[in-house]
């Protein structure tokens, strides 16, 4: 067993991106980010899973926009090309998982 945590940074500084946890194929990164901050296109080799723990973050995946908030969970497929904006302070988790 292994407790890892995940402070809520954001009083303390804007964009708080630390990667939690690696282990097998998985890497969970925590991703804090204040109102408006942004994340610019990219894509991942590996399927993703967005977990929004708090807040409301818009992605743009392959020209389509969603709202992923703490009722949700986004899956991304590998190479799907995406973008964020967090709607308001945002605490939220990501996993990237390769075959």
């Amino acid at each position: 067993m292994e407790l890892i945590e995940t402070p809520n940074l954001l009083e303390e500084k804007n964009k708080h991106i630390h990667k939690a946890l690696s282990f097998g194929k998985t890497k969970v990164v925590n991703m804090q980010l204040q109102t408006g901050e942004k994340i610019a296109e990219h894509d991942s080799a590996a399927d993703v899973v967005i977990i929004v723990r708090s807040g409301k973050v818009s992605f743009n995946v392959e020209g389509q926009t969603v709202e992923v908030t703490p009722d949700t969970i986004l899956h991304l497929n590998p190479k799907e090309k995406h973008s964020l904006t967090a709607i308001e302070p945002s605490d939220l988790l990501v996993l990237q998982i390769t075959s």
